[in-house]
């Protein structure tokens, strides 16, 4: 299942804690994946996920986004993994808890 081998990859790569469901008790610093769409054309399969890193300040969740980004980026190392591409990240401050988050949108074909 791709979303274990991202969710061990970025919890092997990132030194704050990885979800793919907002936890009860929230952390300071902490990256939720969404895996948002899928498809397969030629038998290699795509999904597109979402990483959004949350931090207690903005300039925390940029520099959290950098480092996912970076750790995303990596997953090609992996045999599982064939390309990553960056779509767009952006701050996406979440209004409603009033916590910082900046977010990367990702197109991920794997095997």
């Amino acid at each position: 299942m791709i979303e274990l081998v991202i969710l061990n990859h970025l919890k092997a790569n990132l030194d704050v804690d990885v979800y793919m469901e907002e936890p009860e008790i929230k952390p300071a610093e902490y990256v939720l994946i969404e895996k948002t769409s899928s498809g397969r054309s030629n038998r290699l399969d795509s999904s597109t996920f979402a990483f959004q890193s949350y931090s207690q300040s903005l300039y925390g969740a940029a520099a959290l986004n950098e480092k996912t980004k970076a750790a995303v980026d990596s997953l090609v190392e992996l045999n599982a993994i064939a390309s990553t591409n960056l779509n767009s990240d952006y701050n996406f401050t979440d209004t409603t808890t009033k916590r910082y988050r900046y977010q990367a949108v990702y197109d991920i074909k794997h095997y």
